[in-house]
């Protein structure tokens, strides 16, 4: 569980309604629904417009990841790349043969079942590489699906505003209709603004930190399986990879 964020949302939207009360306002005067349907309808709406199927199913999978990020070991895994270049120097290559199946981490697996082949280490390197961009890629975008909720929010707040602009302009004969017109005009502002600063935009660089995160630690591993491939030193090997460690 990532604590951070937990905190960080319950700072941001605590300090709004606290702040709210202090100045003397009330926390049901920023509850609208009307405002709410034009800021999150229009926004999800735009996105969906511009972003594809399996993109967009992607963004929706990963945003758990600011609660719950995927682990990545990077100590366990230079430990364990070690031991395998430790067997590969005993027993050669097919002595990894056994361990193809167990392991648990389908990149790492991949890389192992291509020593086990005897693959050229270049060989090695652009088949992982290759596979490294296009997951690399593919999840990048899924996280921009949040900075386009972020950039589309605040314009859909305003288009909100005007709109309720517009209804107390053509309810100006009955006083009784102007104040729901004017609320829901400057509480769409806010949900846009709000939800944008708030939620999406550091939704969107949190995801794209994990991103880069996991593509260092697959890095890493194409460095081990490569470093084993052309037969390096185990004890070279662990510390080039400790270079990766933060």
């Amino acid at each position: 569980m990532d604590i951070l964020t937990l905190i960080g949302l319950a700072l941001g939207f605590g300090a709004i309604l606290v702040g709210n009360i202090l100045e003397g306002g009330h926390t049901d005067s920023l509850v609208q629904g009307v405002a709410f349907l034009i800021v999150a309808g229009g926004t999800v709406g735009a996105v969906m417009v511009q972003t594809p199927l399996s993109v967009f199913l992607r963004s929706l999978k990963m945003f758990m990841w600011i609660f719950l990020p995927p682990k990545v070991e990077q100590k366990a895994a230079v430990e364990k790349i070690v031991s395998w270049s430790n067997i590969a120097r005993k027993e050669g290559l097919l002595g990894l043969e056994s361990l193809v199946e167990s392991e648990t981490d389908s990149f790492a697996q991949k890389g192992l079942q291509l020593l086990v082949d005897g693959s050229e280490p270049e060989t090695i390197r652009s088949i992982l590489e290759v596979e490294i961009g296009v997951k690399e890629h593919f999840d990048t975008q899924a996280a921009k699906v949040y900075e386009g909720l972020g950039g589309y929010s605040p314009t859909i707040g305003i288009i909100g505003a005007v709109m309720g602009l517009i209804h107390v302009m053509n309810n100006l004969a009955d006083p009784s209709k102007l104040g729901s017109g004017i609320a829901v005009a400057f509480v769409a502002t806010i949900y846009g603004v709000g939800l944008a600063n708030l939620i999406f935009l550091p939704v969107a660089t949190k995801l794209k930190g994990i991103i880069h995160n996991q593509t260092q630690f697959r890095e890493m591993v194409v460095e081990g399986v490569i470093s084993i491939a052309e037969g390096e030193n185990p004890r070279n090997i662990e510390t080039k990879l400790d270079g990766y460690l933060h």
